[in-house]
């Protein structure tokens, strides 16, 4: 018994009909009674991955970019004129304090030398002249058998003695000098540049000393680096209430990474703080003291630095990969209670073990979305 009337005439005049035309007429009617019952179904909301953050104590750094420099640096200039006669270092190897580097001409400053201590020989012999006639004119006139004229002038004739010594004396220290200037020496352990100079060029014949060479150290070095205002008064507050000494600050670590490390892998301590904040940058000046045995750091390298602050406070993380980004900042999508999702704004603080710290914007007990995040939409229920 078929209870569609439309199906009934259809069976009533099959007959009559083509079979064509009877099989589409009877299909049209099939899909009509059958959509008579059709409605839109919702989908399901979509399933994301949620987390809540992770709650450990981290320690708060203060960050900056720094730069190295060298403890020491100096040009090896002639200290006196003449012809380079031998260089004796190895360029870009390191030497150590008081190794020979350069030779200047040293015959004429030795010869000017033997001249001055001859001179001094012959000072001390007048001079040793002169001593003896004084006495014997101080004796002359204590038994009043010589006049005082005559003991005045034997008493200048010693001093103006005594004086041409002295003279003498000076003229072969200077000498010395200027002998001793004919080897240039390393001031300090370093690593020495490619030299500027040729073997027989003439050296130290102008006003404008000749530079030889330049000499760098290594090891210690130093980083500089700045902080800014805000950070320099929360450092002052930490410190005061401490209760820290000028002296202990010195012993506050620095850590630095190049630009090619991810971490902070080289290790100081503070060696130095301006006592003035910098009016056009608003900023301190800093500076920390790195040993440098493997000359990893090279002066002029840009750093990252870092100092750790000593009060370590519980800290609310979450997965890098839960953070995302708009024109009003970072932010994070949690589902709340009813299970709706919901961004939130966050500030964030350093990553410590692939997780990020969440300063603010953020509960313990917050469900923040780990994975799904693509497909949770705020405004809308989420599974």
């Amino acid at each position: 018994m078929i209870g569609n009337p439309h199906l009934r005439y259809f069976a009533s005049h099959l007959p009559q009909l083509k079979p064509l035309t009877v099989a589409a007429t009877l299909a049209a009617s099939l899909l009509s009674a059958c959509g008579q019952g059709n409605q839109y179904v919702a989908p399901p909301p979509p399933k994301v991955t949620v987390a809540t953050p992770a709650q450990r104590p981290v320690t708060r750094y203060l960050e900056a970019t720094g730069s190295a420099a060298a403890v020491n640096s100096a040009d090896l200039v002639a200290r006196v004129a003449g012809f380079v006669q031998q260089i004796n270092y190895q360029e870009g190897r390191p030497v150590a304090k008081g190794t020979l580097l350069f030779t200047i001409e040293p015959e004429p400053y030795k010869v000017k030398l033997e001249q001055a201590k001859a001179a001094v020989t012959g000072a001390e012999a007048n001079l040793q002249q002169a001593q003896a006639a004084f006495e014997r004119q101080a004796d002359l006139l204590s038994r009043q058998t010589s006049t005082q004229a005559n003991y005045d002038q034997a008493l200048a004739t010693r001093d103006s003695a005594q004086s041409t010594l002295d003279q003498a004396r000076s003229n072969t220290q200077l000498a010395q000098i200027n002998y001793d200037y004919t080897q240039v020496t390393a001031p300090f352990d370093g690593i020495v540049t490619a030299r500027l100079v040729s073997v027989g060029q003439y050296v130290g014949g102008t006003a404008t000393p000749t530079v030889l060479a330049t000499i760098v150290q290594h090891n210690p070095i130093y980083v500089n680096f700045a902080l800014s205002e805000r950070d320099v008064l929360n450092v002052r507050e930490a410190i005061a209430r401490a209760g820290l000494t000028v002296e202990q600050l010195k012993d506050i670590p620095v850590e630095v990474g190049l630009q090619s490390e991810s971490d902070y892998p080289h290790r100081g301590t503070l060696d130095y703080v301006s006592p003035t904040v910098n009016q056009s940058t608003g900023t301190l000046a800093l500076r920390a003291v790195f040993q440098n045995d493997n000359r990893i750091l090279l002066p002029g390298y840009f750093v990252r630095v870092r100092i750790p602050r000593r009060d370590v406070q519980s800290a609310l993380l979450v997965p890098n990969v839960a953070l995302g980004s708009d024109q009003g900042g970072l932010y994070v999508l949690v589902v709340n209670k009813d299970n709706v999702v919901e961004q939130r704004k966050v500030e964030i603080g350093p990553v410590v073990d692939a997780m990020r710290v969440i300063e603010s914007g953020l509960a313990a007990e917050d469900r923040v979305v780990v994975s799904g995040l693509l497909r949770a939409i705020p405004g809308q229920k989420a599974t």
